[in-house]
Order: C-alpha cells, then structure tokens, then sequence
C-alpha cells in the first residue's frame, strides 16, 4: 500500500468517526431488542453460506491480484464512513446509505458480505449502530441483499449497452432502497401485530421513504465520483482486478 492510499484511507476513517460518533444512539441500523431471539438466530444462519462464499471470493482475488487490497480496504472504509451518516427514521432503525454499492461492482456482492459483517461489527462495538444479536440481520439486509441487487444491475445495464456512469447510478441507487426494503421486510415480520405482515410492511416502507429515497440517490452519485476517480488515480489496481478492462 502506497503512502497516498494510507492517507486516503486514515482520512476516510477520520471523516468517519467526526460524524459517527454523536451523543443520540438511539439511530441505528436494527438495534438490540428490537428482534426477537429466534429471528436473530435465523438471520445470523441465513448468513453463514454467503460469509463463506465471500471469504474464499476474497482469499481467490487476493492470491491473483494483490494490489486489489488497498482497493477492497477502501471500499471497506467507504461503507463504514458513508453508513455512519445516520438519520432517524423510526423507533429501533434509521435511514442511511449503505455503501456497498461500490464494493459489488467491483468485486461482486460476495466479497461485499465479509467487508459489510467487519463494519457492521465495529460500528456495533464502537459507534452503538445496530447491535450484536441484531448483527445478522443487518448483515443479510445491508451486506448480502443489497449488494447482489447492486451487482446484478450493473451486470444488466452493461450488458444492455447502458452507459457506465448510468449502470454505477442505478446499481447503487436500487442495492440502497432494497437494502431498506429488506429491512421493513424484518421490521415487519417481527412486528407485525393483528394487523399482518402487508400492513405493517406498508407502515415500514412510508415511514422509510421520505429519507431514504434522497439518500439513495445521492449515494448514487457518490459511488459514480468514487469511481470515475479511481480510473483516474487508481488505473493498476483497477486493471489488476479486471474493473477498467471491462468498464472500457
């Protein structure tokens, strides 16, 4: 890793604690007790084949490519920086971008899930975003669901002939919004009352949209400056991976 990529990433990590860490912990992604227990226990097992799968994703592209490491570090702080800019959206969650939007059209959504559980573990310990019973079910919503819908668009409009900076806008904007869809879903499930599954997933969806429909959308946009600046400064460790091949 060179000098310059240290000081990008120590300043993400800055910029991530100057805005994380506030006073008001009651925003979070899903927070402890907000679950019962069997459904985090299920959670956390619904996730165990995708953490493996994202583990040997990782060790393989690694063993072929090791100057992608700096950029998986990267889009690893990303996630963590851009996911702790939270704003409260209902009792026990919050609206906020994910991130891993970024990591999946570059390395695909399996390797996302490992860096999406290592963010969200720390931010649980450190920042009390989202809790440890909690911790599989955040990482189904943000780090698994979120990130395949990512990288299935951006394969979908590339394939289509679909303008590059347009498929990143689009892959990131709808891995987001159904990262938060996901999350009404298991809001719902677990709190559903007399009324049934549809009407409290509706009541979810309302009370998410009007923040995160925004956020979604300049999450796009962000991604679309990371990456046009990563072909710009970053072009060996793009080429090593694969990305400025196929994006060309």
């Amino acid at each position: 890793m060179t000098k310059k990529q240290k000081q990008i990433i120590t300043l993400l990590s800055a910029f991530a604690l100057m805005f994380g860490i506030v006073p008001n912990v009651s925003a979070m992604h899903i927070m402890e007790g907000y679950l019962p227990g069997t459904y985090c226990i299920v959670w956390g097992i619904v996730c165990v084949p995708f953490l493996a799968a994202g583990f040997f994703s990782i060790k393989k592209r690694l063993a072929k490519a090791p100057k992608a490491l700096p950029l998986i570090a990267m889009a690893g702080a990303f996630v963590f920086v851009i996911s702790s800019l939270k704003i409260p959206s209902v009792t026990g969650s919050c609206s906020h971008m994910t991130g891993t939007g970024l990591g999946a059209i570059l390395f695909g959504p399996s390797a996302v899930s490992i860096l999406g559980i290592i963010v969200l573990l720390f931010q649980a310990i450190l920042l009390a975003h989202g809790g440890l019973t909690t911790l599989g079910a955040n990482t189904f919503s943000m780090a698994i669901a979120g990130p395949f819908v990512s990288y299935g668009i951006y394969v979908l409009c590339k394939k289509s002939k679909v303008n590059q900076k347009v498929g990143i806008f689009l892959a990131a904007t709808l891995g987001d919004l159904f990262t938060y869809c996901v999350t009404a879903a298991q809001m719902a499930i677990a709190h559903n009352s007399s009324a049934g599954f549809g009407a409290a997933l509706g009541k979810f969806l309302a009370v998410f949209a009007p923040t995160q429909i925004p956020l979604a959308i300049i999450e796009g946009l962000i991604t679309v400056l990371i990456v046009t600046a990563l072909e710009t400064y970053a072009k060996p460790e793009l080429r090593s991976i694969g990305f400025l091949k196929e994006a060309k």
